[in-house]
């Protein structure tokens, strides 16, 4: 598909669209970084932080009672950490950050209401689903980190990525142009079961995830090198899983390399190929080197972000067979 010429207030609706997207898979990142961290906590009220806009740096400069006085659920504090603070402090900045950089791609989606509501529409979901998720963040500190509820803020955080990815995948369409893709009925099928697996693998990360927090609880933070031993039954479905996923995928990208010349179609499937293979770095590295802290955050972002290229993939598969099927049909018409 190669992109030809469009109005400049695509242009910049577009630039803006995927600004925002590289943020919010930023904060993916970030977000792991303060869970993985034990930083969750490290502002215990919300919007604030130790009841001020710019959190402290040092302990002298909260009051003596700051445990009881921030105490959550009725249960003190733990010992003031600048880092654990700052780390939420700056997790709270990026969501903020993204919140005003959705909705100014928000407003320029509306040069689309004329020529295609749908773009405006599901950018108007993602505007609501980071508010949704604002709001959880703060449920999420109210709670001490029910993990439940950490649970449901990554899930919305997903639900703003497909949404900005169908809203640009539909500003693009005007300016494509397809090439065939043979064998799509076989490729499809594969590509879909690839993301349905994508999507189980997720939701077994996000078990094992919530394991991990009780493990950490219940045995400290100095022994990661023997959480993996305590995770049980749902670690090891999700390490098996992860072999399907990959033989899945490895059929999907070798087909489609022998099955279109489709340029954004072959780049999108090297994409998957990077992230897999990355995905499995850092799924080795947890499993085997005692779970190190860096691995955690990367090992969630490329999941999601393997997840979120499937979906676009699929996107452009539907294109690809529509647009055929439109000059096939013209052809049977005029013979």
């Amino acid at each position: 598909m190669r992109e030809v010429n469009s109005d400049p207030k695509g242009r910049r609706f577009r630039r803006m669209a995927l600004i925002t997207l590289g943020a919010v898979f930023f904060l993916f990142l970030v977000g792991s970084i303060v869970r993985t961290t034990g930083s969750g906590m490290g502002c215990p009220d919300w919007p604030k932080c130790f009841g001020e806009y710019i959190p402290p740096t040092d302990i002298s400069q909260l009051p003596s009672d700051y445990k009881t006085k921030f105490a959550v659920q009725g249960k003190e504090i733990a010992d003031f950490s600048a880092f654990k603070t700052w780390t939420e402090f700056i997790n709270r900045l990026v969501g903020a950050t993204i919140g005003i950089l959705i909705f100014i791609t928000l407003i320029f989606s509306t040069s689309y209401l004329k020529k295609d509501k749908v773009v405006f529409f599901f950018t108007l979901l993602a505007f609501f689903l980071i508010g949704f998720n604002a709001w959880l963040g703060s449920v999420v500190v109210a709670n001490n980190l029910k993990p439940v509820i950490i649970s449901g803020h990554m899930i919305g955080a997903i639900g703003v990525v497909l949404s900005l990815i169908y809203a640009l995948y539909r500003s693009y369409k005007p300016n494509w142009k397809a090439e065939e893709l043979k064998g799509y009925k076989k490729l499809n099928s594969f590509l879909l079961v690839a993301g349905v697996l994508s999507a189980i693998q997720i939701s077994l990360g996000i078990e094992v995830r919530e394991l991990v927090d009780v493990v950490a609880e219940n045995m400290g933070t100095e022994n990661r090198n023997m959480w993996i031993e305590e995770l049980g039954v749902p670690f090891y479905i999700h390490r098996s899983f992860s072999i399907l996923l990959l033989i899945v995928n490895v059929l999907l990208i070798r087909g489609l390399f022998k099955n279109t010349n489709d340029q954004r179609i072959l780049v999108v499937a090297k994409a998957i190929g990077v992230l897999l293979f990355l995905e499995i770095a850092t799924g080795v590295a947890l499993t085997y080197l005692g779970m190190p802290k860096f691995a955690q955050p990367l090992h969630l972002l490329m999941a999601v972000m393997i997840l979120s290229a499937q979906f676009y993939m699929k996107l452009l598969f539907n294109f690809s067979q529509q647009k055929v099927s439109q000059v096939s049909n013209r052809v049977a018409e005029t013979v």
